[in-house]
């Protein structure tokens, strides 16, 4: 009978524990239960059957059964309050903003109004945008001053934003007529060469390119030869710069957005290093690679274009690193101190829209750049 009880108990943890590792595998962190989940219904089979020879009763049996129980306990906690912990860190992507708040011609909207009738006007064969998350306020502006009042939808109209590396793509497939991001990569650029599509870029105003750290790194500055030392994987340690003594976790973003974009125009000819953590991630075109978000880690660093990370997400939880000893602010940019300023451009390809061309001078216009201004961004003059 013992011997069958014995059966029994490794039959039925068998099944349990084979099933409760693949939902826990799928549900949770497969890394750490496909490990974790065995060996704790491989205790569970060993105590059941000394159980079921009575070797329990044993003082030395009973301690290292109560033992295993305990570790096996704390090893779950202290993973799901760790996990806890990962989640609750602020995360800076284009997922934190709700662009529904910037839509045009909404109540209570954000998005920016001019105090007197625009100049130029498009009625009928609007003009179809897309663009950059962060620039979707500016555009937005745009088109209520310019379009007609009615609903524009984020889903599909003819102004959304699909963010950067898609809205480019749109750009070059001829499925838009006009993008707002910034200056493309040089990949991009290639790419639009063999698809046959001249592309125009019109600058309409500047930006800074911020770094940001935890709001209680005690870092308050970095030179600009520090963070291409950062980026290039030679300086991996806060203490190095003035800070703790904490390996540095550098986040990037995906190849193609504008930030990524960026950061390879910053570092010039030195070589990025890997993100510290890669995501595989389905998208368009098959199974893609995408760098991790940025998680706001008291040992991490970050970066963004300026409006997006301060006014944008407003988290209140990072800040930004003055760069040679100059704080990224809206005076900075405009008087040129501060070292890592770039333009945005209106592109536009191949499209035949009979419009574009008094839009894009409407935008370079008084009434243009003072809505790129009071959305927050820096006008060209």
């Amino acid at each position: 009978m013992k011997l069958f009880g014995a059966i029994v108990v490794v039959i039925v943890f068998g099944f349990i524990g084979f099933y409760g590792t693949i939902i826990l595998a799928i549900s949770r962190s497969a890394e750490f239960y496909s490990i974790f989940t065995p060996i704790v219904v491989l205790g569970l089979i060993v105590i059941s059957i000394l159980g079921v020879y009575n070797q329990l009763k044993k003082k030395v049996v009973k301690r290292i059964t109560l033992a295993f129980i305990s570790l096996a306990l704390c090893t779950v906690g202290g993973f799901e309050g760790y996990q806890y912990y990962v989640k609750s860190l602020e995360v800076v992507s284009t997922q934190d903003v709700d662009l529904s708040q910037y839509r045009p011609f909404v109540e209570n909207s954000k998005v920016v109004t001019l105090n007197e009738a625009s100049t130029f006007k498009i009625e009928e064969n609007l003009p179809t945008l897309d663009g950059a998350t962060a620039l979707y306020p500016v555009y937005a502006g745009f088109v209520q001053a310019v379009y007609p009042d009615k609903n524009y939808s984020l889903d599909e109209s003819e102004v959304v934003s699909t963010q950067t590396s898609f809205a480019f793509e749109r750009l070059v497939k001829g499925e838009v007529d006009m993008v707002f991001m910034a200056h493309p990569s040089e990949e991009q650029m290639e790419f639009a060469r063999l698809q046959g599509v001249e592309l125009t870029l019109t600058p309409i105003g500047r930006e800074a390119f911020v770094f940001f750290v935890h709001k209680d790194n005690p870092v308050e500055e970095l030179s600009i030869k520090e963070i291409q030392e950062i980026y290039a994987g030679e300086i991996t340690n806060w203490k190095v710069v003035g800070g703790e003594d904490e390996e540095i976790r550098a986040y990037q973003r995906p190849e193609g957005s504008g930030s990524q974009s960026a950061l390879i125009n910053f570092m010039g000819d030195t070589p990025i290093m890997d993100p510290p953590s890669k995501d595989i991630v389905t998208g368009m075109g098959g199974i893609i690679r995408e760098s991790s978000n940025y998680q706001n880690r008291p040992n991490a660093i970050g970066y963004s274009f300026r409006h997006f990370a301060e006014e944008m997400v407003q988290n209140g939880k990072i800040k930004n690193i003055a760069v040679n000893g100059v704080v990224p602010t809206k005076d900075n940019i405009q008087n040129e101190t501060y070292p890592i300023v770039a333009n945005f451009y209106a592109i536009t390809g191949n499209s035949q829209n009979p419009h574009l061309e008094g839009f894009i001078q409407w935008i370079q216009s008084g009434q243009g750049q003072e809505i790129v201004e009071r959305s927050g961004y820096v006008p060209l003059k």
